[in-house]
């Protein structure tokens, strides 16, 4: 059983899925890191204060010893806006990578069409045998 296993561990395609799984999950973090420390802070402008800390406040909390507001009910739309801007980043990313691994794949050619199939010299040759004898 654990021979099985490592064999279908070290399949070519499972490594390779693997791998890619890892260089994703380092790549949203440097897209993390540019939406949160670029992107956000620019549509901040906008808003006056810290993007991702804008909400819509449904119901105030109490403030509580620590001067933190407890209780509160609020809707984090900066916060969604951010991860959403991290997603579109990250599929166009992808989509521009798989893009280009197509293009740089082999065009496979179709295989040639076998020519029609006609009359064989033979058929030919009969034909024209028995238009003769008429």
């Amino acid at each position: 059983m654990l021979k099985e296993f490592k064999e279908f561990a070290m399949k070519g395609n499972l490594v390779d899925i693997a791998v890619a799984f890892v260089m994703g999950a380092a790549f949203n973090k440097v897209v993390s890191s540019f939406t949160g420390g670029i992107v956000s802070p620019l549509i901040g402008l906008i808003f006056k204060s810290d993007f991702k800390d804008q909400k819509w406040i449904i119901k105030e909390g109490l403030l509580d010893e620590a001067g933190k507001t407890a209780g509160e009910v609020a809707i984090l739309w900066g916060d969604f806006l951010t991860n959403l801007i991290d997603f579109i980043i990250v599929a166009f990313v992808m989509f521009m990578v798989i893009k280009g691994v197509n293009n740089m794949k082999k065009k496979e050619e179709p295989a040639p069409e076998a020519p029609p199939a006609g009359p064989t010299q033979e058929d030919l040759l009969t034909e024209i045998r028995d238009l003769l004898k008429k």
